[in-house]
């Protein structure tokens, strides 16, 4: 057996010209996984009503934030697939799950270095139906069909893996070694509460109540609210942080369900409102900082604190290429194709 990786991000555009941002958002948005309902309501309001409206703000966005060699979130992926490349023995691929390149091509790109056996390597620390499981669910849809010689091994969540705990805590200490800060906030992507019920393997556990995530089960396997809080936890326990300097909000929401709560941009404005001056902001459901960090986050997110009276807003880039980070996916990328299980 012949051994290769493949890492998967979320993805990007090809470009911030709004037809390719549309074409990205089409095949984005059209996911079951990502918006959960009947094929023909997805259709009405991808189709009918978002890719409609949205593409050319959206365009926007991405032309605030985009590099001179492309797409953060892509060129990042690189730099950090090109590092670990170099420090394992084993061949490394990139695949983005929505625009390019995709899944089908880093897998082709394996097999034609006689790889069978492929670790799969989602990008993501929490689990989610959203990310994690997509990306499982069309890998597995891709080899059956174009590569049935292949088998796969999946790197599971590491939200609570002692490794990134370690690695995101220095991570937040070194960029916040010299500034004084009243708060860090440590923001997640949303998901739509109806998701952290249908990834419920118990059926009964996940009532989102404040007290579930605390609460021992067999569901925290699945649920994203409980992994985003147990990694908040971990980190805030590594770096010491006393109770009341730090908290959780969820940043994204679309459309008009109830979204995991409370809203980072909600949380951002009251804390200005409440004579807050100096915020600190960490993303970790990214490993790679993108559009929803460098815009929405980075940019947004310091123009609502400023406009509500905070003073100094300082954001803590995503792991993206940090040396202590490839060194910790290359050792657990080689202790797999040594065959040494890979413990949290």
């Amino acid at each position: 057996m012949s051994k290769g990786v493949l890492m998967v991000n979320l993805g990007s555009p090809d470009s911030t010209n709004p037809k390719d941002v549309k074409k990205y958002l089409g095949e984005f948005l059209m996911d079951e996984r990502v918006i959960d309902v009947p094929y023909w309501a997805r259709t009405l309001l991808v189709k009918g009503i978002i890719l409609n409206t949205r593409p050319k703000k959206s365009a926007e966005a991405y032309q605030k934030i985009w590099w001179e060699e492309g797409s953060p979130l892509i060129v990042l992926s690189e730099r950090l697939q090109a590092k670990i490349d170099d420090n394992t023995s084993v061949p490394i691929s990139l695949a983005m799950r929505y625009g390019t390149p995709n899944i089908k091509q880093g897998l082709q790109e394996l097999h034609d270095q006689g790889v069978n056996e492929v670790l799969l390597f989602p990008l993501y620390p929490q689990f989610a139906m959203a990310t994690t499981e997509t990306i499982l669910v069309l890998a597995e849809e891709l080899r059956k069909e174009h590569f049935p010689d292949m088998s796969f091994t999946t790197v599971p969540p590491f939200y609570n893996h002692s490794d990134y705990i370690r690695t995101l805590g220095n991570s937040i200490a070194e960029t916040l070694k010299d500034v004084e800060y009243e708060h860090l906030l440590f923001s997640y992507h949303g998901v739509p509460e109806r998701h952290i019920r249908k990834s419920d393997i118990t059926n009964s556990h996940c009532k989102i109540d404040g007290s579930c995530c605390q609460s021992a089960s067999t569901a925290h396997q699945f649920c994203y609210r409980h992994q985003c809080f147990e990694t908040t936890r971990l980190v805030a326990e590594y770096l010491g942080m006393k109770p009341n300097t730090y908290s959780v909000s969820f940043q994204s929401r679309l459309g008009f369900d109830p979204w995991l709560k409370p809203y980072t941009d909600r949380t951002i404005e009251r804390f200005g409102k409440q004579g807050m001056k100096k915020l600190a902001i960490v993303t970790p459901a990214f490993v790679s900082d993108c559009l929803e960090t460098l815009e929405e986050i980075a940019m947004e997110g310091e123009e609502i604190f400023h406009e509500v009276g905070g003073k100094e807003f300082t954001v803590v880039p995503c792991l993206n290429d940090r040396e202590e980070w490839v060194k910790v996916l290359s050792r657990w990328i080689d202790e797999w194709a040594h065959q040494k299980p890979v413990e949290a």
